[in-house]
């Protein structure tokens, strides 16, 4: 299988495919999966993607921001479960790129947000971007099923600990202004920042990252070089200070 794979046939699916019969008491729901690590996308597929008996019909993947874009266009999903950080912009872009479809009245293309990360800056980020909610990676597949559904239903859907900063955001009137400095950073940069704030070594933060030690040597310079720091005791600092960590 492709990272961006062709909806399966279903790229010209009638408006009505939401409501064909499928598993789960009848209801049915397409779905795109937007991850840039594939196993993690084949782990998914396998846990909600038995159409017959969940009634989540797994019509397209894609891995970065372009292959998404491209994907969701083709496929018109009702449900895309979006990762927060992709290649060429992370899920916010996606969001920013496929405002049209979410705010088509006929046929809207509703997003949820499945990611490692908690933190309140990525939840706030896709939220203000348009999507529906955000859940965690530890969900059960269970209960995945069931916030896919209740987004395609108009629902706002969160993990627990998560809708406290959307309350928090939201229900503020004094906001917290644009951080322009964070605002520098990649995604990818961003990650690493706060894993090395979190007190992680460069191994350990290669291995949860899926990438080399030397890349993670090479955001953590361009971090540094970009916040106008010295070191990494400098950067926790300056994470702890923003609530990064």
């Amino acid at each position: 299988m492709s990272d961006a794979t062709e909806a399966n046939g279903t790229a010209g699916a009638p408006e009505g495919a939401g409501s064909a019969d499928g598993g789960a008491g009848g209801r049915h729901v397409r779905v795109v999966l937007v991850d840039d690590h594939r196993m993690f996308r084949t782990g998914v597929q396998a846990e909600i993607g038995q159409t017959a008996q969940t009634g989540v019909e797994v019509v397209g993947e894609a891995a970065d921001v372009d292959q998404a874009v491209t994907v969701i266009t083709a496929t018109r999903p009702e449900v895309v479960l979006l990762d927060v950080h992709l290649p060429g912009g992370g899920g916010v872009e996606v969001l920013r790129r496929c405002a049209a479809l979410m705010a088509d009245t006929e046929q809207p293309v509703r997003f949820l947000a499945l990611s490692v990360s908690d933190a309140a800056e990525d939840v706030i980020g896709v939220i203000r971007g348009g999507a529906r909610g955000y859940v965690t990676k530890t969900i059960t597949g269970t209960d995945l099923v069931d916030s896919i559904f209740r987004v395609q239903e108009g629902d706002a859907v969160f993990s627990p600990r998560l809708a406290g900063f959307v309350l928090d955001a939201f229900a503020s009137t004094d906001a917290p202004p644009v951080d322009e400095d964070l605002d520098r950073l990649t995604q990818r940069e961003r990650e690493v920042l706060r894993l090395i704030a979190r007190g992680y070594a460069y191994k350990e933060i290669a291995k949860q990252l899926f990438i080399s030690v030397k890349t993670v040597e090479s955001h953590v310079s361009a971090v540094l070089r970009k916040l106008q720091l010295s070191n990494r005791h400098e950067l926790t600092r300056w994470a702890t200070a923003r609530r990064l960590v």
